[in-house]
């Protein structure tokens, strides 16, 4: 059992409830679980990546060499910033320039020394299908759904369904204040990301009218800081969100133009938030989808109960409240089904219009897309030459373009699948 596994009488101390719990088979284990000493070799065996070193991936990363795991790789681009330090509790204030990912694995190890924590500093993108493929989980702790579309984009296409192993389940947690979510996606077998994408729709933008004329809130201040006067005072200047400098001469023009309309309320604080689009991060509500997803990433791995089907979120604004429950997969999903997405568009509309749109529609947001059909190229954002040939088509009618009902492919720089859509006219 538990005893026999252990190399010798202190090395698996740490983990004895974690091995009771394993040696005995409960009347919810899996049918191939097998208790004792092959699933705590299987568990400490998995090679598990997670995406994401900030709030959620400090809380993860903590979990995750509690509970077992002893090969872990971590990926984060981001450096450690003071503002980190209230809740990212892997990082110290000596910490702050440095490499979120080198950071929190040496400090996990630091304290688990039987776990091995390989730091990746860099963007996901950066890695291919290969680097994917070496891991049997991965849990998300990200703040970005462009980050999570990507992802879930690759694992949907690395799937092989004559070669099991190609399958990685992944495991996408999500905090927003008092509220979170949690999931467990299974690429091709469940819903996905992409099918689940307007639950996240875009933040509705403020009119530039609104912006010029009658701001109303401390956020239209900071917004015309950023957008109006930035490009009157400073656009030879490229505005770089992370450099103190160009927040504070934001913070200045924000707050200047607060009291001219009275509107109080701008803080230095308030305007890295605004221009950044910082969400507010609460520590608690972090701990706890982190271990909603290291409870599914052990699950996955040891076979002792089964996981999560597939949707769980949390709210903690009003009291405390979770609810759970299975999103179906949907068969016109552009990553995992096999069909088009029906558009509803005016053919009176531009082009441009509906490109404009796409960044806008929660089933779509895509930002930079490229359009055409089975026989003609109605819009390429790049090369230059492309570009320029097809920019005439940007202020012709859709109708003019394209048939009723017709199916566009639309791909985007950002991910690494075209998406399939088809435009039914409005009557």
């Amino acid at each position: 059992m538990a005893s026999e596994h252990a190399t010798n009488n202190g090395s698996r101390r740490r983990y004895q409830y974690i091995d009771k719990f394993l040696s005995k088979p409960g009347p919810s284990t899996d049918p191939d679980f097998v208790p004792g000493g092959p699933t705590i070799a299987n568990l400490e065996r998995s090679k598990v990546l997670v995406i994401g070193a900030g709030g959620l991936g400090c809380e993860i990363l903590k979990n995750l060499a509690m509970s077992g795991f002893r090969d872990i790789h971590v990926i984060d681009m981001d450096t450690i910033d003071v503002s980190n330090l209230n809740r990212q509790f892997l990082f110290r204030k000596d910490d702050v320039g440095m490499s979120k990912a080198e950071v929190a694995a040496a400090s996990v190890m630091k304290r688990c020394k039987d776990v091995k924590i390989t730091p990746f500093n860099g963007k996901i993108q950066d890695k291919d299908e290969e680097f994917y493929m070496q891991f049997k989980i991965i849990v998300c702790g990200l703040d970005s759904i462009e980050a999570r579309r990507w992802i879930n984009a690759t694992l949907c296409s690395m799937v092989d369904m004559d070669n099991p192993e190609s399958l990685k389940p992944l495991v996408d947690g999500g905090t927003e204040g008092f509220k979170g979510q949690a999931r467990v996606i299974l690429p091709t077998l469940t819903s996905c990301i992409e099918c689940q994408l307007d639950m996240h729709a875009p933040r509705p933008a403020v009119p530039l009218c609104t912006l010029a004329t009658i701001p109303r809130q401390p956020e239209h201040c900071i917004e015309w800081a950023k957008i109006i006067a930035w490009e009157e005072h400073r656009k030879d200047t490229v505005l770089d969100t992370d450099d103190p400098e160009h927040i504070s001469w934001l913070y200045e023009k924000a707050l200047n133009r607060a009291k001219e309309f009275n509107i109080p309320g701008i803080t230095y604080q308030m305007t890295q938030g605004v221009v950044k689009n910082i969400i507010p991060a609460i520590a608690s509500t972090n701990a706890i989808i982190a271990a909603a997803c290291c409870n599914e990433a052990f699950k996955l791995a040891t076979s002792c109960n089964p996981n999560l089907t597939n949707y769980m979120m949390y709210t903690g604004d009003d009291s405390i409240y979770t609810y759970t429950f299975e999103h179906e997969q949907k068969p016109d999903c552009p990553v995992c089904g096999n069909l088009a997405k029906t558009i509803m568009v005016n053919p009176n509309q531009t082009l441009q219009e509906f490109i404009d749109s796409l960044g806008e529609r929660p089933e779509a947001q895509l930002k930079k897309p490229t359009l055409r059909t089975e026989s003609t190229s109605l819009y390429f954002q790049s090369p230059p030459s492309l570009e320029e040939q097809t920019r005439p088509n940007l202020s012709k009618k859709l109708g003019e373009l394209i048939s009723d009902g017709e199916e566009i492919g639309v791909s985007d720089p950002a991910f690494t699948i075209d998406f399939k859509f088809k435009l039914v006219f409005q009557s």
